[in-house]
């Protein structure tokens, strides 16, 4: 399966001989340390004793947020990496803003720090001067951050994770990280009706109050000390290798407090991707890191049932490929894609792209699976295009993973991604399995699920629904709507025009390759 090539070498599965069968359970899902391709990372293989809760959209995410951050005292410590965030965002219903949230937690005797991106080439978008903003607003009320332009050409810091330590209460710490930025049309809720602050570059198909599907996950337990990690490595990095952007010098952090103990049955293991860069490298992954697309290699390479994904993209032939590969290996899988109808801009160049990708991949996937392959869209009971931000993959109902990275070639080599993949150490692995019928309930409009737990009856659930509601737009929407909010996705239309162009473009601009040219071609088993 062709997938980035790192520095290290295989190893076999590590498996804990304290934890008898739950500890072989993990293993082999789980890369170990020399199958990360990485050895100059200080992050562990993974950790046991987590306790991991799925934060289904913006609503439900912002105000575990709000929760999280009330009460912070002198001693206590808060971490915040972001792709795009506005202070003004509100988390809660009251209009609690993130950024006087933060201020307060300052003002109270809490350290503040922030990370946000910078693109390079420099350039100054909406996002850009909210991430100024942002950084002027907490360093007035005497909080440490940065605009961070380590990236590559076109590049993106598009990690989105914030770590809350609690000085005086370390079993109350918490970690949150996957798809969500604290940004205007996040703040949403299962009934898909969208965000009173709205971004104002959405695609027109999404409506004035675009809806807005997302995904963030909140871990308590040792892996938090795991995320903080991710934070210094990247807080270090930047101030050794740009202090030209600096306005002042915002200093070293806190000491590291201890891991949290231990909270609940999850194994959680932290994935990240790193390119290679050049002008430094990376002090902490200087051939990049690439442990993202290693995992999902993985987990593929374990696939018996099924594979079920939620994703902003589905592209790029290394993303595709091992799918298909999965697919082709066991003649039973079944693979189900929840996409969003179209891209979340009117951009002409990035619809192109997206439709000659998509249509690639689908036609690869199709040609791989058959009928044991569905893809779904989603929409409100307003009939509108429901935008699907989230990144998730659930593998039989044991491993799954959520964050920041996309199923396409820019996520798994050329940004920086930050994801958490999760195995439940209890017999009835109920994790995955749950975090699979949460969203299924959600997207079928549903109290009851109790056929949802057998995934056979579940799919038929959504092709049903699916279905149904297909009919009812083929007869003109005669009769009451049918319940849910699944839609078939078609497959893009074909245009030789623009695939002429729109593929070089992709190649190297929308969708462009990080890792190290070498190891391109090598596949890591």
């Amino acid at each position: 399966m062709p997938v980035p090539d790192g520095t290290g070498e295989s190893e076999e599965p590590e498996v804990d001989p304290n934890r008898g069968d739950l500890g072989l359970l993990r293993a082999p899902w789980f890369l170990t340390e020399g199958e990360r391709g990485n050895r100059h990372t200080s992050l562990n293989a993974w950790s046991s004793g987590n306790l991991v809760h799925s934060l289904i959209d913006g609503r439900e995410y912002f105000e575990r947020v709000a929760s999280a951050l009330d009460g912070l005292r002198t001693g206590d410590q808060v971490y915040f990496a972001a792709w795009a965030g506005d202070p003004h965002e509100g988390l809660t219903v009251d209009g609690s803003e993130i950024g006087k949230l933060m201020c307060r937690a300052l003002d109270a005797g809490a350290s503040v720090h922030g990370l946000f991106w910078a693109p390079m080439p420099r350039g100054k978008p909406d996002y850009v001067k909210e991430n100024e903003r942002f950084i002027e607003l907490l360093r007035a009320h005497g909080g440490s951050a940065l605009l961070d332009r380590r990236v590559r050409l076109f590049g993106s810091h598009h990690q989105k994770f914030l770590v809350i330590r609690r000085r005086d209460a370390p079993e109350e710490d918490v970690a949150f990280l996957g798809g969500i930025d604290p940004s205007p049309s996040r703040r949403d809720d299962g009934t898909h009706r969208g965000d009173s602050q709205v971004q104002d570059d959405i695609a027109e198909a999404y409506g004035d109050r675009p809806p807005w599907h997302d995904l963030q996950l909140a871990v308590s337990g040792p892996a938090v000390a795991e995320v903080e990690t991710c934070f210094r490595e990247r807080w270090d990095d930047v101030r050794q290798a740009q202090p030209s952007t600096w306005h002042r010098d915002p200093g070293a952090l806190p000491a590291q407090d201890p891991p949290p103990p231990v909270a609940g049955p999850h194994a959680v293991q932290v994935l990240r991707t790193y390119p290679k860069k050049k002008g430094p490298p990376y002090r902490f992954a200087p051939e990049g890191e690439y442990s993202i697309a290693r995992a999902y290699a993985k987990a593929l390479a374990r696939a018996q049932h099924f594979i079920y994904v939620e994703d902003q993209f589905l592209w790029s032939p290394m993303v595709a490929d091992a799918f298909a590969e999965a697919l082709r290996r066991v003649p039973e899988l079944r693979l189900v894609a929840v996409l969003p109808h179209q891209p979340d801009q009117d951009d002409r160049v990035l619809r192109a792209v997206n439709d000659l990708n998509q249509r690639r991949a689908m036609d690869l996937l199709r040609e791989a699976g058959g009928s044991r392959v569905d893809f779904l869209e989603l929409v409100n009971g307003d009939d509108v295009p429901i935008f699907v931000h989230s990144k998730v993959c659930v593998i039989d109902d044991v491993w799954a993973t959520a964050g920041s990275a996309n199923l396409n070639r820019r996520s798994w080599t050329y940004d920086s991604e930050l994801s958490a993949a999760v195995v439940d150490e209890t017999p009835d692995g109920s994790f995955a399995r749950g975090l699979r019928v949460r969203l299924w309930r959600e997207h079928l409009q549903r109290a009851d699920d109790t056929d949802l737990a057998d995934v056979d009856t579940g799919i038929a659930a959504l092709r049903k629904a699916a279905d149904e509601l297909e009919r009812w737009y083929a007869s003109g929407r005669v009769g009451p709507r049918p319940p849910g909010h699944v839609r078939r996705h078609p497959r893009p239309r074909d245009s030789a025009v623009t695939g002429a162009w729109a593929a070089p473009v992709s190649r190297l601009v929308v969708d462009p390759d990080g890792r190290p040219r070498t190891p391109r071609s090598r596949n890591v088993s």
